[in-house]
């Protein structure tokens, strides 16, 4: 650049609650601006909706360089759900609009769960948990990625918040019902989230967002686990469930000073789920370092953008996980 400072590079963090973008230099500690909307990006027959990001994404630059007075981006990096299984028109279109909107050549497109690596523990091997109302494990040696559940909740997503929300429901229901591993305590806060237990059928099936009504009593499951052993015994499951994850993806041989990060929404519970989610991580993985994120998704698809404006992306290509255009 004629100024001699580094170029500009753009994050994109696409989830299913709305997208950010992050525009900041590509050098370390280099402050971004950000811009939120609240609108996720479609998904039709044939997957992601480029065109609907893309419109997004035109939007936010525009605000963002009246804000920064940035002139060309050097590389763009887009995290969104869904990219592994929806990503073809996105991989197809979007990297021949940015460059003919933009002139931006150098793209990278991830799964979610990859900038959320990213973010959590940078171009380190080692393994992330990454728990909302889903759950999915990645780990890579830095040769390969390895992948555990995120199967969604009717399927995996085991140990999750709609995983936990549900086992809570269901115990609550067996008391009710008399029979046997029901929970007077989780009885008692279902009525209270949702009324007669006899009406939950009709107000949870019809819904398309179950998911996410399911692990809204997950809540509830952390509020009972430290009186009602039923409670706690969920959250002991649901620890063995994400230990378990996080160790079918740890790098071989990782050995002492290995490091999983524990990210997303799900760890809020506190201490009820983290603590027995360390313990089974201890048993499963002597020697491994359990570590704070060091930053967001966001963070991640900005460490991933600024990697490859200088060339150098050291996390594994693969072409569903982390797909790149340097054209």
């Amino acid at each position: 650049m004629s100024d001699g400072a580094p170029p500009w590079v753009l994050g994109v963090d696409s989830g299913g609650s709305g997208v950010r973008f992050a525009l900041r230099r590509a050098a370390p500690g280099c402050p971004a601006e950000v811009v939120t909307s609240k609108e996720p990006v479609r998904t039709g027959p044939a997957g992601i909706d480029a065109a609907h990001l893309l419109e997004q994404l035109l939007a936010a630059v525009g605000e963002l360089r009246a804000r920064t007075g940035a002139d060309r981006i050097a590389a763009v990096a887009v995290g969104a759900a869904g990219m592994v299984t929806l990503g073809d028109e996105l991989r197809a279109e979007l990297p021949g609009a940015l460059s003919r909107s933009l002139g931006v050549e150098r793209i990278a497109l991830a799964a979610d769960a990859v900038t959320a690596y990213a973010g959590a523990l940078g171009e380190r091997a080692g393994a992330v948990v990454a728990a909302g109302t889903g759950m999915i494990a990645l780990g890579t040696d830095l040769k390969a990625w390895r992948r555990a559940d995120g199967w969604g909740h009717l399927l995996g997503d085991c140990g999750g918040g709609a995983w936990i929300g549900r086992a809570g429901l269901e115990a609550a229901l067996r008391h009710h019902d008399g029979r046997p591993g029901g929970s007077a305590a989780l009885l008692a806060r279902l009525e209270a989230a949702f009324g007669a237990p006899g009406e939950l059928p009709g107000l949870l099936y019809p819904r398309g967002d179950r998911p996410a009504v399911l692990a809204s009593f997950a809540p509830e499951v952390a509020g009972c686990a430290g009186s009602d052993p039923v409670a706690a015994a969920i959250l002991g499951d649901a620890a063995r469930h994400i230990a378990g994850a996080a160790a079918a993806v740890c790098p071989q041989g990782s050995g002492a000073g290995a490091q999983v990060a524990l990210t997303g929404g799900l760890f809020k519970l506190g201490d009820p789920l983290v603590q027995p989610v360390r313990a089974e991580l201890a048993r499963l993985l002597p020697g491994v370092r359990v570590v704070d994120p060091a930053g967001d998704p966001l963070e991640g698809s900005l460490l991933v953008a600024t990697g490859l404006a200088g060339g150098d992306v050291r996390l594994p290509h693969d072409p569903r996980m982390l797909w790149m255009a340097t054209g």
